[in-house]
């Protein structure tokens, strides 16, 4: 049997860059795509190229540098998916940033324009490019979309409002997705991790103006943040066939941070 093709977003580090060394070791060929640029509306460094070039190293997969809001740029990394492995089985929309710290009808334009575009709209430019191409596979289809949401997809999160929102309006499309590409044999599903031990989470304790991001653990039922890896196993079981018959779905990895 041919080994699966996906293409990963957010793959230069934290829960992309896991879920793509997951997917390496099981047999996936790969196409990473990261930004490997900062951006001014952010208050911290985002992945660089040497970062997705050490991830595409260790995966042996192909890095390819494109932001989720160019369409043109991703339709160009689902296109080396294509032309390098034949085909795509897999998309998966792990992108994101984070910023915040005012009140809903305070946060400035680019605050907003950063997190709606990229972390709404990065996904739903990820199927624009992806699902045509994944529909190319010949039936029974077995392909999957998976896009990470978070718990501020479910809650209201004050001095966050623009985050949440587009995290909300990712579940929203991943339902949608659902219903439309389930009788094509794709499954579409969201994960909605906690407080997750990565970079943003650094940026959101600014938000709060909290000594360490571990301070977040206080809302988290098991008392301890979530690690990048424990999401990453989730997405790789999604990938897989064990999953099959999961679809629409918003699944927490989130610590019981959700559960009351």
């Amino acid at each position: 049997m041919t080994a699966p093709v996906a293409i990963i977003t957010g793959a230069g580090r934290g829960i992309g860059a896991v879920t793509a060394r997951r997917l390496a070791r099981a047999g996936w060929r790969l196409v990473l795509v990261d930004r490997c640029a900062d951006d001014g509306a952010l208050t911290y460094p985002l992945a660089t190229r040497a970062e997705l070039d050490a991830v595409a190293a260790a995966c042996d997969g192909i890095a390819v540098v494109a932001d989720v809001r160019d369409q043109a740029a991703l339709d160009a990394a689902v296109a080396v998916a294509v032309s390098e492995f034949g085909g795509l089985d897999a998309a998966l929309a792990v992108a994101g940033c984070i910023t915040g710290g005012l009140p809903a009808w305070e946060t400035g334009d680019a605050a907003w324009s950063a997190m709606i575009d990229v972390n709404a709209a990065g996904v739903w430019r990820l199927a624009r490019a992806a699902v045509p191409v994944m529909l190319r596979r010949p039936a029974p289809r077995h392909g999957r979309f998976v896009a990470v949401s978070s718990a501020s997809g479910t809650l209201g999160m004050p001095l966050l409002a623009a985050y949440s929102a587009a995290k909300h309006a990712v579940i929203g499309l991943v339902r949608s997705m659902a219903a439309e590409l389930g009788p094509e044999g794709i499954t579409v599903n969201a994960v909605a991790p906690g407080s997750t031990a990565t970079m943003m989470l650094e940026a959101s304790a600014g938000v709060y103006g909290l000594a360490t991001s571990e301070d977040f653990a206080a809302h988290h039922q098991l008392g301890r943040l979530v690690q990048p890896d424990e999401v990453a196993a989730l997405i790789e079981w999604l990938c897989g066939p064990e999953s099959a018959a999961i679809t629409g779905a918003v699944l927490p990895v989130d610590a019981g941070m959700t559960a009351s």
